[in-house]
């Protein structure tokens, strides 16, 4: 499930994510999710949520 909606995403779901320096490799980080940054219902890049060990990323993947 791609993570360009926020509807997709709630506290507490397993995400992928891109951090901004790792933006050019594609590395992604697995974490569970604590906060939702992104205001708007929808961002083509990814929505940009706040991790429980506080790693800033946009979702590229949702794991559950």
């Amino acid at each position: 499930m791609p993570g360009t909606r926020r509807e997709n995403i709630k506290p507490g779901k397993t995400v992928k994510v891109v951090q901004k320096q790792d933006q050019r490799s594609g590395k992604l980080t697995e974490g569970v999710v604590s906060r939702i940054l992104t205001n708007s219902a929808e961002h083509h890049h990814g929505i940009k949520v706040k991790l429980e060990d506080g790693t800033v990323g946009r979702v590229k993947e949702i794991l559950d």
